[in-house]
């Protein structure tokens, strides 16, 4: 069985199979997990002490030049996980003592994530990690189910978004995102412990000689969201990575003078959040995609 896919903003109407990838995404209808662990390097009120519970997805609907974890947002590096397998991964992981479960890059397999999710009492908010290019009807597929959005918001300028992302649309498509998430979960709530039980916490990944457009996202924040409606995280940690001839701009990490800059800028228009120091940016941020915490399967499709 396949689909014309139009879970996403692309709209491409590519032939899916649960077997066979297809679309923009270059994915299969059936997840494609490359890693499922705790993991320690998200905001202080998703990993709180005992890290979050972070499921990475393969495959991805944007094109970023500048991507980190392009080894599988190609669609490359992970194992499929049906339904039942992915619903055990959830409890494995919330049984390990995470502070959360974190999904991380999913908008492709919403369908087969809401029917894991539904029905699953966890007692930790389910988080969704997000590029933030993404549909509002899909988001509505997790309605109730998810307490916790954490989307990019990657532009405010429609000519860097298709230069760097092949998405002229996303300024427009990720802020229909943002405020289709906040009406779903409301302001945010957070225990006594600071850990974020619901709500949604935008992110803006600075990039080199890009301040302006930077002011202009937190702008945009803070024009649009009322104090302590939704929080912020500004992060600094771009780092360069191969390929990237083509864009030279791009081949710098960010100064701490633009990092300084846009901290306090962010204060300015009264920002709630979090924000990194310049010697964030390491490549030691990134995960190793080796199949930590993803069920195996042998030659006969059988659990191993």
């Amino acid at each position: 069985m396949d689909i014309r896919c139009d879970l996403c903003p692309r709209r491409c109407h590519a032939a899916r199979r649960a077997d066979k990838p297809g679309g923009i995404c270059r994915s299969p209808l059936t997840p494609q997990v490359a890693r499922a662990a705790p993991h320690y390097g998200e905001e202080p009120c998703i990993a709180g002490k005992n890290g979050t519970g972070a499921v990475f997805f393969t495959g991805c609907n944007l094109r970023c030049v500048f991507c980190q974890n392009v080894e599988i947002s190609r669609g490359g590096g992970g194992q499929p996980v049906r339904v039942p397998e992915l619903r055990d991964m959830f409890l494995r992981l919330r049984d390990m003592g995470v502070d959360s479960l974190d999904l991380v890059t999913g908008a492709h397999f919403v369908p087969a994530i809401a029917e894991a999710l539904a029905g699953l009492t966890l007692d930790i908010p389910v988080v969704w990690n997000s590029s933030g290019y993404e549909s509002v009807e899909t988001l509505r597929m997790l309605e109730g189910l998810v307490q916790v959005y954490m989307p990019d918001l990657k532009y405010y300028d429609a000519v860097s978004a298709k230069r760097y992302s092949a998405a002229e649309d996303y300024p427009a498509v990720a802020a229909a995102a943002v405020r289709e998430m906040v009406r779903q979960t409301g302001p945010c709530v957070l225990d006594e412990n600071g850990l974020l039980r619901s709500g949604v916490l935008i992110r803006h990944l600075i990039l080199p000689g890009r301040v302006d457009e930077a002011r202009d996202v937190i702008d945009f924040v803070s024009d649009s969201f009322p104090g302590g409606t939704v929080l912020f995280s500004l992060m600094s940690q771009y780092t360069p990575m191969p390929g990237l001839e083509r864009f030279p701009e791009l081949q710098r990490r960010v100064t701490g003078e633009e990092n300084r800059a846009l901290i306090h800028y962010m204060r300015v228009r009264g920002l709630e959040g979090f924000w990194q120091e310049t010697d964030a940016a390491t490549e030691e941020m990134i995960p190793d995609w080796d199949l930590t915490g993803v069920n195996k399967r042998d030659k006969n499709g059988s659990m191993t």
